[in-house]
């Protein structure tokens, strides 16, 4: 991961939960919306943050709140920003409401295999993408991509004739425009409430990660998956973020301390990514899910439409959007 050497080392925000001693403890509140304790991927992430930072003896301390227990999952952009909120393990197009380029992290056909997900967290693509996290006052600890699927109450979701007519939850714009010039219907919703979603009736399918159809348990709601295997049309950055005014307050071996931890998890996750694809239909096929996967010509057909969708508005309406679009299909 690109390591940010231009921060300033000091400055005048506030760490939440500081204590007002000289030489006291440091408490740092981390927040996610996954459960907390049940091997999700993410929270594994934080949690190594936690321990390799108080191993450190640098004198922080980290506090997790998983399970949306301190911030709703949209909250927790503006809370990093605002110095609320100081870590968080974070799906960044939650936040392309607000900075409309995220929505390149979650760009259908992207980035389609684990492997050049890893090329693409040291290409210029990304660069341009920390540059505006840090832009908006947000440092990246460690980078983070995960697969995903679909998922139906109704059919397996393979080509897009497939989903049309079935209400769907897709996680940001630029899914949302290619599945409703499929046919569907949209419900937007992190992904925490697709259970209820899909319990109560108002959602037939959704698009999820990995991590996140396992750790909610959606095998008790669905008919069939469709699996990432070797065509990924869904995959997003998710990584572990911090706050730039509790950054700011840290000194310069609290610093290093954390960006050794950020490594730490990052090797970790990068290793453990496509097991959690394997677990997922180990866990579904278990339960009765049916599993399908997508074909070259499934793949190709939504490329082709979000190309004419998704791909299209991003260039017309995100300011720098066809530079971004380019210079990750520039990958190999």
């Amino acid at each position: 991961m690109r390591r940010i050497a231009t921060l300033a080392l000091a400055g005048a925000a506030t760490v939440i939960a500081m204590t007002a001693s000289a030489g006291a403890q440091t408490t740092l509140r981390a927040s996610h919306q996954w459960p907390g304790g049940q091997g999700d991927i993410r929270d594994e992430m934080v949690q190594i943050i936690k321990r390799e930072v108080e191993a450190a003896d640098v004198g922080l301390q980290i506090q997790i709140y998983p399970g949306a227990s301190l911030f709703k999952p949209n909250e927790q952009w503006g809370a990093l920003t605002s110095g609320q909120l100081d870590l968080s393990a974070f799906p960044l197009d939650y936040a392309s409401g607000r900075v409309p380029q995220f929505s390149a992290t979650l760009m259908p056909g992207l980035v389609r295999n684990h492997e050049r997900a890893q090329r693409l967290n040291d290409s210029p693509f990304m660069e341009e993408i920390k540059k505006t996290i840090e832009e908006n006052n947000v440092v990246v600890i460690a980078d983070a991509w995960l697969a995903g699927g679909f998922a139906s109450k109704e059919n397996c979701i393979t080509g897009p004739d497939s989903i049309q007519g079935q209400v769907t939850r897709a996680a940001g714009p630029a899914f949302e425009q290619m599945l409703a010039a499929a046919g569907a219907s949209i419900s937007s919703m992190p992904s925490s409430e697709v259970y209820t979603g899909m319990q109560t009736g108002v959602l037939d399918a959704a698009n999820t990660s990995s991590g996140s159809f396992i750790s909610y348990r959606l095998y008790e709601q669905v008919k069939c998956l469709t699996v990432p295997g070797e065509n990924a049309l869904w995959f997003m950055y998710e990584p572990i973020l911090m706050s730039k005014r509790s950054w700011d307050r840290l000194n310069e071996e609290q610093q290093q301390a954390l960006m050794a931890a950020g490594e730490t998890s990052e090797q970790y996750f990068a290793e453990e990514a496509q097991k959690v694809d394997q677990e997922l239909e180990k866990v579904f096929s278990e339960n009765g899910v049916e599993i399908a996967r997508m074909s070259e010509d499934d793949y190709n057909a939504w490329l082709e439409l979000a190309q004419e969708s998704s791909y299209k508005q991003f260039a017309e309406n995100v300011d720098g959007g066809q530079e971004l679009i380019d210079m990750a299909l520039e990958v190999e």
